[in-house]
């Protein structure tokens, strides 16, 4: 998985058609997310707050289940494998999933309620987020991992999708058994200890989580000095740091290679990083190098920051 150099102006479009057979395995957490749209006229009487008076709502997949709706919407053979609830918010992912084309397994914790993100959004600004969530049991979990291993044969890229909410306890693993399998690994992190990622093909941290990791940078040496350490201590074949207006930058043993942002009206960044994640698995799995994925996530990014919430790109969105 040598960056090299991105083939000159490369765009999607030439990788469509091979994208189309690539079959991309997400596992991880998900979530529903939910959307109340409204207006505020007044404030409330009973405390200094705004009254929302709601006109719409919506139900849009989140987390693991959002970054496997943005690989299919770019044409991947996509597959999910994750924990929900046994209640109202497990059975309308379930639906919005089927509705993507996205071939799921989720199991079902009775003890579980679905995680859910509950937003309040008036004028084009959000108000309120409202998070209900609970770790999956460890029954569940283990069968989960008894399945993971069966799907494997199946798939040529494996997406880890790690939120935080229990549903990668196994990660290292799945790790394991993806790369004896010989399949890619692509990581998307959560906290400070990556030490359970150790061995992926790639890691994508944003800007802030790298930092929490490798501690701040002066300039872009110590930053590159930091990333290739981080990536040789955990036996990692690149990592991708994306930077927000900056742009992102891939490194690799051959070094670093640096993609310019893409000059777009930012909307809302929430989501983009399952965007970035689900177009480099999908390109990856079609036999795209790392530098040309990334020459074309750094665009999909580019696009879905100008969209509400967590959203998809559409293949003809991207030039």
């Amino acid at each position: 998985m040598s960056p090299a150099t991105p083939t000159p102006a490369v765009r999607f479009s030439s990788w469509q058609e091979r994208v189309r057979a690539g079959r991309v395995l997400v596992v991880g957490d998900v979530m529903l997310d939910r959307y109340w749209f409204g207006d505020v006229e007044r404030i409330s009487p009973e405390a200094p707050v705004p009254v929302v008076r709601i006109a719409r709502t919506e139900e849009r997949p989140g987390g693991a289940a959002n970054v496997a709706r943005n690989a299919a919407a770019l044409g991947a053979r996509t597959a999910l494998l994750s924990v929900v609830g046994d209640d109202e918010a497990g059975a309308a992912i379930e639906r919005l999933v089927a509705d993507d084309g996205i071939t799921a397994s989720l199991y079902h914790d009775p003890s579980l309620p679905t995680t859910v993100k509950l937003r309040v959004i008036a004028r084009q600004q959000q108000l309120l987020r409202i998070d209900f969530e609970t770790r999956p049991s460890q029954e569940v979990l283990s069968a989960k991992l008894k399945e993971f291993g069966e799907r494997l044969r199946g798939t040529d890229v494996v997406v880890l999708s790690d939120y935080g909410k229990g549903g990668l306890a196994h990660i290292a693993t799945m790790i394991g058994q993806a790369r004896a399998a010989g399949r890619r690994v692509l990581v998307d992190p959560k906290g400070d200890d990556w030490a359970r990622y150790r061995g992926a093909s790639l890691v994508t941290p944003n800007r802030s989580e790298f930092r929490d990791v490798a501690g701040r940078w002066r300039d872009e040496a110590e930053l590159t000095a930091k990333a290739e350490a981080v990536r040789r201590d955990l036996d990692l074949e690149a990592l991708l740091v994306t930077r927000s207006e900056e742009g992102m930058s891939l490194y690799t043993a051959d070094g670093p290679l640096n993609i310019p942002a893409q000059a777009r009206e930012v909307y809302d960044v929430s989501g983009a990083g399952d965007t970035v994640i689900a177009t480099m698995a999908a390109l990856i799995a079609a036999g795209a190098s790392l530098a040309d994925a990334v020459c074309i996530a750094n665009e999909a990014a580019g696009v879905v920051v100008g969209k509400l919430g967590t959203a998809v790109v559409h293949p003809s969105e991207l030039a």
